[in-house]
């Protein structure tokens, strides 16, 4: 059962404490404490296996067998109010393949704002969301006929309609070429200095957490460290954010070990 308190306006766009989840015997994630602040980017680091897309989906509303609190923008995770509130996207695409991308997102934009009276607006939206993440020149393309990465765009554009205060994109950039990496970064921070929504996103590579605000790094279903890149660079004597993280593992794994031999 999962615990909740009232909380005043100026509370993070999440917020966990002692968050857990068990998947037949493992237990994924351990009693996670943290707090995503609104207006930032903020990235969810670690090798793949580590629970980023656990943790993602217990924040979204869709993990079974989440323990702890866990608090979304005010309202315990997974609230009816949440639902246009929140963009997700997952690491395989959501979308249908018999559908071309502007009826993809006409279809999605519809459920997000359904009625005649919304029509102009939803036509304005999905071009808008069409151009966001460059897909332009293959509005009439059937999806299933797209790449990998222009498929994970689309799914990406869907998240992007009408105006989510958070948004949650698991791997959004992986097999994406270089450019069109950094203008998806260039988006992402555009969508948090301009509109002030809330942006977590995950990645296994080391050199995208460069470009959040704040980190959150992971390894084994744990928390290892919650703070700025230049913080944790600063913290564990590292150049890299990949030289902290590795720095921090080691530091875990020895902890580790002593556990071990005073038992």
């Amino acid at each position: 059962m999962m615990n909740y308190s009232s909380k005043p306006p100026d509370t993070p766009a999440v917020h966990a404490e002692g968050l857990t989840v068990v998947r037949g015997p493992r237990t994924v994630l351990r009693g996670l404490d943290f707090s995503v602040p609104r207006g930032q980017i903020t990235g969810l680091l670690g090798p793949s296996g580590c629970g980023k897309s656990t943790l993602m989906r217990a924040i979204v509303g869709t993990q079974a067998k989440v323990t702890g609190t866990l608090d979304v923008l005010d309202h315990p995770a997974g609230h009816p109010t949440l639902r246009t509130r929140i963009g997700y996207v997952t690491q395989d695409p959501s979308i249908y393949d018999d559908l071309t991308v502007r009826q993809n997102l006409d279809y999605f934009a519809a459920i997000l704002a359904p009625g005649h009276a919304a029509a102009d607006r939803r036509r304005t939206d999905v071009t808008r969301v069409i151009d966001e993440v460059d897909l332009a020149s293959h509005t009439d393309s059937l999806a299933g006929n797209l790449s990998g990465g222009q498929r994970s765009r689309v799914s990406l554009a869907v998240a992007l309609l009408g105006t989510p205060e958070l948004l949650v994109l698991d791997e959004p950039t992986v097999g994406l070429d270089p450019v069109l990496r950094r203008d998806l970064w260039n988006l992402f921070h555009d969508i948090a200095a301009q509109r002030g929504a809330t942006l977590l996103i995950s990645s296994h590579v080391m050199d995208e957490a460069e470009r959040c605000h704040r980190l959150l790094l992971m390894r084994e279903g744990e928390i290892l460290a919650d703070g700025t890149p230049d913080a944790l660079r600063t913290d564990t004597g590292s150049e890299t954010v990949e030289g902290a993280f590795l720095h921090l593992v080691d530091e875990a794994v020895a902890a580790g070990r002593k556990k071990e031999t005073t038992r």
